[in-house]
């Protein structure tokens, strides 16, 4: 990592893609470590990540030390930290689930990643869930639609987990899902640890259920938010008060999904470890020529404007940050052209197929068997170019995509 000095720490600070807060050290190296950020997208992005799990596992990344490669060698490393939003949450959120009972090889690859994360994963993008809880959640007094989303989510992967299933900081990574609070205007953390935020405080050891946690993460606004909690203000650690540790930021959370405030969930692990890892399934807000006047959709769009306009200013800056030394590890995009990477070996991947790819809707709506398995040999083959770019030039080419009978389109 480049050296921070007081001359130099404002444009230092200005080029990150993270808020340092009142509370930071800036001047506090980060830790050695690997931290990987899965962004948001829905059943698009959810996929998408699965396709960069797959590759990542095929490397032995989720477990083994590895030596990370760049401008200055740093020697070995292992994955610490997996953050998540929104659809990446949902994928973050099995693994971190199904972590213990994954089979690890000699070579630390997952031997049973298929049963246990990609089957349930895929059976969970053939199924329509937001359609039917919007209507339920508009339609029926005693529930709302984040809780509907959570109820499916406990049906078809997560049960009746709660976040301490997830694995202990000892036994793998530590699983962060984010969400945004609307009453803090910060990011909603839930792991294994404590969930809370730093201006309320924390709860320790929580026992809150997965599928509730997911749901904040994904309850992407309008029509999916908010997801609210019902909690004892007794239960927060008075320890980590912030300033607004005090009914009703205590008793009554209102979160919104996790992209809202950082929709690469870079916040939980740039300012922590010196390594890091961006799969970014989040799409782009498409040309429009005839942009509705009615003040729902227009609000709708300006909603998806900023967010775009914000995810693409972080992107820039993540990369910046690599080319600058400030982190070691590489970015990868659903809308990235794979020749970027200029790396002959690389898989087949033509930009026309990929970016229709990246177009699929922002949706928690079904999607047909091709089309999940494209969008997964996607994922695969852009983190495989990625990594074997910039962390581990010297890893084993992949032997075809996971699906080689449909490529990418």
């Amino acid at each position: 990592m480049a050296n921070i000095s007081p001359g130099n720490l404002d444009a230092t600070k200005n080029v990150q893609p993270v808020r340092f807060l009142e509370t930071d050290d800036p001047f506090k190296p980060p830790q050695p470590g690997i931290g990987l950020c899965l962004s948001g997208g829905g059943y698009r992005a959810m996929l998408f990540h699965l396709g960069a799990i797959w590759r990542l596992n095929e490397l032995g990344l989720l477990r083994k030390e590895i030596i990370v490669s760049g401008a200055e060698a740093i020697g070995p490393q292992h994955l610490v930290r997996v953050s998540s939003v929104s659809g990446g949450s949902i994928t973050a959120g099995l693994l971190g689930l199904k972590w213990q009972s994954l089979t690890f090889d000699g070579a630390n690859v997952a031997t049973n990643l298929g049963p246990m994360i990609i089957k349930p994963i895929r059976a969970m993008a053939s199924t329509t869930i937001d359609v039917w809880a919007i209507l339920k959640g508009k339609l029926l007094p005693w529930t709302n639609v984040a809780r509907e989303i959570a109820a499916d989510y406990r049906k078809h992967l997560f049960r009746n987990a709660t976040l301490q299933a997830l694995p202990a900081d000892s036994d793998g990574p530590r699983f962060v899902i984010n969400a945004t609070s609307l009453q803090t205007k910060v990011l909603w953390r839930f792991s294994k640890p404590f969930m809370g935020d730093y201006r309320v405080g924390l709860i320790r050891n929580p026992t809150l259920e997965l599928a509730t946690a997911v749901a904040a993460s994904s309850a992407f606004p309008p029509l999916l938010s908010p997801a609210q909690l019902k909690l004892r203000p007794a239960d927060f650690d008075p320890t980590t008060e912030g300033g607004l540790q005090f009914e009703p930021y205590t008793s009554d959370v209102r979160l919104t999904d996790g992209g809202v405030y950082d929709n690469l969930g870079l916040e939980t692990v740039w300012k922590s470890y010196d390594t890091i890892l961006v799969s970014d399934g989040g799409g782009a807000t498409a040309d429009e020529p005839r942009p509705s006047a009615e003040w729902l959709k227009q609000a709708y769009r300006v909603v998806n404007l900023l967010d775009n306009q914000v995810g693409s200013l972080r992107k820039r800056q993540v990369v910046g940050s690599y080319q600058m030394n400030l982190r070691h590890g590489t970015y990868w995009g659903i809308r990235t052209n794979i020749l970027d990477y200029k790396l002959p070996t690389a898989l087949p991947c033509p930009f026309d197929q990929t970016l229709a790819l990246s177009n699929t809707p922002t949706r928690l709506k079904k999607l047909d068997p091709v089309l999940q398995e494209r969008i997964i040999n996607w994922g695969y083959a852009v983190t495989d170019a990625a990594i074997r770019k910039h962390v581990t030039p010297a890893a084993p080419l992949p032997i075809a995509f996971p699906y080689p009978a449909v490529g990418v389109g």
